[in-house]
């Protein structure tokens, strides 16, 4: 696995908007808030030309577009690393324009961000064997104050974290919108671990792989789906799998998670990690969120934690794509401790 350099004060960090763009509020001001404080810790900032697009279906520009400034972004040796503008609906449309064996010549370079971004942070570890980290976008880092959670990802891009627990709220309603753009997560909700097959104070680990359900699904049989030869190259080390989902409720959660055991892709897990959905939906004929999961994943006969700080529902701790994490998990708390190799 190939690991980015951290990065440092000084260098210059990159934005770019392979799916949405800032263009309209309360994103915009966020943004330029965010390009500000990131400033004021002592980085320099490039905007790409489609950071405040939206000319696009979808994304902020064409698929051409979209995947033209990425690649720049990512071959140029200026910025240090990229940071996704934000999530999307069709950022997979942009995927064939990507190169992938070329990306994986190149040095490696962090890319940041969620969500739709699952089409490249998932890509880049499993077809150009380069970590990237599942976090949150550009936006976020405009929050006054930052919530620990965007404290974490800007420590973590710069390697002074590696090891990451859960908060102990998270947010069920946000206020942030046009009048309050730079409102912070608004967290009211307790933590509260749930869990299969893992006991508390055993540890167990894994090669981290995973994103959004929404997305993930969309690449599965496709000429971008090499996730046996992934896993088959890190078998030793077992795939610790998280997952999260945004716009699917309870039944398509248990159908996604169906799709991917079907096409092979848990053969080799040595773990899951499941993000809080966005849709907290009554129970489905008796289906509820963590029989959604457990139904499907429970044969494996490994570890499952859910209604983790993974995903749409704030806040979100940054997880490294590609890297060896070791999980801890106690009677409501969690630890993630990754590593670089």
């Amino acid at each position: 696995m190939r690991f980015p350099e951290f990065i440092r004060q000084g260098d210059t960090i990159g934005f770019a908007a392979p799916a949405f763009g800032c263009a309209t509020e309360p994103y915009r001001t966020a943004f330029d808030h965010s390009l500000a404080k990131w400033r004021e810790l002592g980085f320099e900032v490039k905007t790409g030309p489609n950071c405040y697009a939206d000319k696009g279906i979808g994304i902020s520009n064409t698929p051409e577009n979209c995947a033209g400034e990425l690649m720049q972004m990512m071959q140029e040796e200026e910025t240090a690393c990229v940071i996704s503008c934000g999530g999307g609906e069709l950022m997979c449309e942009i995927v064939p324009c990507l190169d992938f064996e070329q990306l994986a010549k190149l040095p490696a370079k962090w890319f940041m961000g969620y969500s739709d971004n699952t089409n490249m942070t998932f890509l880049l570890t499993t077809l150009a064997d380069t970590a990237a980290i599942y976090g949150p976008c550009a936006a976020a880092f405009g929050m006054e104050p930052w919530h620990p959670a965007i404290t974490d990802a800007c420590q973590l891009l710069q390697g002074k974290k590696l090891i990451m627990h859960n908060y102990d709220r998270w947010e069920r309603e946000s206020l942030k919108d046009e009048d309050h753009p730079l409102e912070p997560y608004h967290v009211t909700e307790d933590f509260r671990l749930h869990s299969k097959n893992a006991q508390a104070g055993i540890p167990f680990g894994g090669r981290l792989l995973g994103g959004c359900l929404d997305c993930l699904t969309n690449l599965v049989g496709t000429r971008y789906d090499k996730v046996k030869e992934f896993t088959e190259k890190y078998r030793e080390d077992g795939i610790l799998w998280f997952l999260e989902a945004c716009e699917l409720n309870t039944m398509d959660i248990r159908r996604a998670l169906w799709h991917l055991r079907e096409a092979g892709w848990f053969e080799g897990a040595s773990g899951f990690l499941i993000g809080r959905p966005m849709l907290f939906d009554e129970p489905v004929m008796g289906l509820d969120q963590y029989e959604a999961v457990t139904g499907i994943l429970g044969e494996f006969d490994v570890p499952i934690l859910m209604d983790l700080d993974i995903g749409h529902t704030a806040p979100m701790m940054p997880l490294v794509s590609g890297a060896y994490a070791t999980v801890l998990a106690g009677e409501n708390e969690i630890t993630v401790e990754m590593e670089r190799r």
